[in-house]
């Protein structure tokens, strides 16, 4: 009799009242993330600040490829490749990725970060690094003509700092930068 009421207090502790009251403190002291970390434009939700999304326009910055499936970014199934360093699929994705971007930008001397060429683990990454960032800088503003400055310290602006100040590299989160640069 004891043991099914504590397996009946634990339930409703751990199970009802404990989920309850991190929601309401999540909602209450983190709104915003509490919430998806949704963008909305026009009153609409367009993305959220935790999922990369797709930009093919050489206007954009580029986010890092994604690998889930069956299409790209996709939030319900968040997966790498698992593609081995030997696999030949993985090795055709990494050079199609490289000539597109190469393709947009035929003057860029500098090969391409690795970020821009391969996907993340969990395929749904919304950074690039900083280095990504300033290797695509001059095809954004010059397919915008704007000063390559404007752009840079537009990344500047939108660079995310290490995580406490230790962890981590800098980042730049993709969609707002976006975002910023279609604001201009």
């Amino acid at each position: 009799m004891v043991t099914i009421r504590m397996v009946l207090v634990l339930s409703v502790l751990c199970g009802l009242i404990y989920p309850l009251a991190i929601t309401g403190m999540a909602q209450l002291l983190f709104p915003h993330q509490a919430h998806g970390s949704r963008v909305i434009r026009e009153g609409r939700v367009i993305g959220s600040e935790l999922i990369g999304q797709a930009y093919e326009d050489p206007r954009h910055f580029w986010s890092r490829p994604s690998a889930t499936a069956p299409f790209a970014y996709n939030a319900g199934l968040s997966s790498g490749s698992n593609w081995g360093v030997k696999n030949p699929a993985r090795q055709q994705a990494i050079e199609a990725r490289r000539k597109a971007l190469l393709a947009l930008d035929p003057g860029n001397a500098v090969p391409a970060p690795f970020d821009l060429l391969m996907a993340s683990g969990s395929g749904l990454d919304p950074h690039i690094s900083l280095e990504a960032a300033a290797w695509q800088a001059g095809r954004v503003a010059r397919m915008r003509g704007l000063d390559r400055h404007r752009v840079e310290e537009l990344v500047k602006q939108y660079t995310e700092r290490r995580q406490f100040g230790v962890l981590g590299d800098p980042v730049v989160n993709v969609m707002l930068l976006n975002r910023a640069l279609d604001r201009l």
